[in-house]
């Protein structure tokens, strides 16, 4: 999750030196009488949409006044996206369904949406209640005319995007049993203000803000698995790169590990409860841990290379790491006490920054393809065969996955400068830009907020 270019040379310099979150809007749900059988399965090979679905533009936006209307439209758009971004839906939107003549009669209706092979539909509408925003919203399965999943919204009109992931995130559910990502969030660290500092932004890449303000360099932040802190790198201690705590919803930042020359890429377990980071001892970096206050600070590894960017698995029972042992920086496992240690990466002279795929079977990584371009390659922790994602111009490093192991976040200089783009984990494809303002660094993508 580290970027490859950035930490190492700081490494072996060493060597050589000897935001508030919101509150959720209201919602209430009938419950929903659900046709038999209908149950979407995702395959994490496939990029294919599964289901077609029509998603009528939404009544009601025109007749609110200004800025409500506006919130309105911003909630319609983001729902679209929300839903596009998936991976389960083809939208036919205004435009494909303005060739029908609907009465607004679902039963007269319903056959007019499946003409052009749809096969729900998604009947929204918002109004306004005093000064809040209300939606209400309908998927209908088209054959039996039946509906799947219906919710009720209500709001302050800041909340309109919140209320547009909460709503597609509740549809995605109810289809594939598993949780979607539009309520996640990333993390990174960016120069765009003139120092390096922690930011955050929707999963989308909107509503970025900034998390610390120490007008020095901070870098390589780490969600804790519950979502509320980040952990993170500082210098603006003036000791060296030091451990520090950023908690979101106070914004209160508290030391984590300060002492010694060097502490750096910071891990949380999934339950929070300790952070993997790399600690300098002496000419030799190897991999500690800590308990989430601090104390009762381990050393895991003993070797005489450099072991950096400790990744936790989900299950919380083995870290991955890079270590140069072998001569060449390599991923490495062991078990999160230190033992059962075992090499993972072959192909490739340079390889760091690992991340785990949620269900734990897999690694992505950066590669380094010439001597000063990165690829992401994902690896089989099974068969160990490598899989790159990347190719062509530009560096790409520091992935890390989304919760549902469906995109990979990565920083890349394909487009000039640093940005943080996303991507699909089947084949590399879908590349969607995330941050345009300065120059931006090691995305980690949350697990879904709590």
């Amino acid at each position: 999750m580290r970027s490859s270019s950035a930490i190492y040379p700081l490494c072996l310099l060493v060597v050589a030196l000897a935001a508030a979150q919101t509150p959720p809007p209201e919602t209430t749900a009938p419950p929903p009488v659900a046709p038999q059988g209908i149950t979407v399965v995702l395959d994490r090979s496939s990029q294919v949409p599964i289901v077609t679905l029509a998603f009528p533009a939404i009544p009601g936006t025109s007749a609110l006044p200004g800025t409500a209307a506006n919130a309105a439209r911003e909630l319609e758009q983001t729902l679209r996206r929300d839903l596009e971004r998936s991976g389960i839906f083809e939208l036919l939107g205004p435009e494909q369904l303005g060739v029908l003549t609907l009465t607004g009669d679902l039963e007269r209706d319903a056959d007019q949406y499946r003409s052009l092979g749809a096969a729900m539909l998604l009947a929204a509408e918002v109004e306004l209640e005093g000064d809040r925003l209300v939606l209400e919203g309908r998927l209908v399965d088209l054959a039996s005319r039946q509906t799947i999943v219906g919710k009720r919204y209500r709001g302050t009109f800041d909340l309109a995007r919140r209320i547009a992931h909460t709503f597609a995130d509740e549809i995605v559910l109810f289809l594939t049993s598993k949780r979607g990502i539009a309520m996640t969030a990333i993390a990174l660290y960016s120069d765009r203000d003139g120092h390096k500092e922690i930011y955050m932004m929707d999963y989308d890449g909107y509503d970025q803000r900034k998390v610390t303000a120490h007008q020095s360099i901070s870098m390589s932040p780490s969600w804790s698995g519950q979502g509320n802190t980040i952990a993170y790198v500082s210098y603006f201690g003036g000791k060296g790169p030091a451990l520090y705590l950023a908690d979101i919803a106070s914004g209160k930042k508290s030391p984590l590990v300060t002492e010694g020359t060097f502490n750096a890429s910071p891990s949380f377990s999934p339950d929070g409860r300790r952070v993997a980071f790399a600690r300098a001892l002496g000419a030799n970096i190897e991999i500690f841990v800590c308990d989430r206050d601090g104390s009762g600070v381990r050393r895991l590894t003993n070797s005489g290379g450099i072991d950096m960017n400790p990744a936790w698995s989900p299950s919380g029972q083995e870290i991955a790491f890079t270590s140069s042992r072998s001569g060449s920086p390599q991923l490495y496992v062991m078990d999160a006490e230190g033992s059962n240690l075992r090499r993972v990466t072959f192909e490739g002279e340079y390889n760091d920054g690992a991340s785990w795929s949620p269900d734990g079977t897999r690694l992505a990584y950066a590669t380094r393809v010439d001597r000063s371009r990165f690829d992401i390659a994902v690896l089989d922790l099974v068969s160990l065969a490598a899989k790159r994602l990347t190719a062509g111009s530009g560096s790409n490093e520091a992935p890390s996955f989304s919760p549902d192991g469906r995109r990979i976040a990565f920083t890349s200089s394909r487009a000039g400068g640093t940005q943080i783009f996303a991507m699909s984990v089947a084949d590399g494809s879908d590349v969607e830009q995330l941050t345009r303002e300065g120059s931006n660094w090691a995305p980690d993508w949350s697990a879904y907020l709590r």
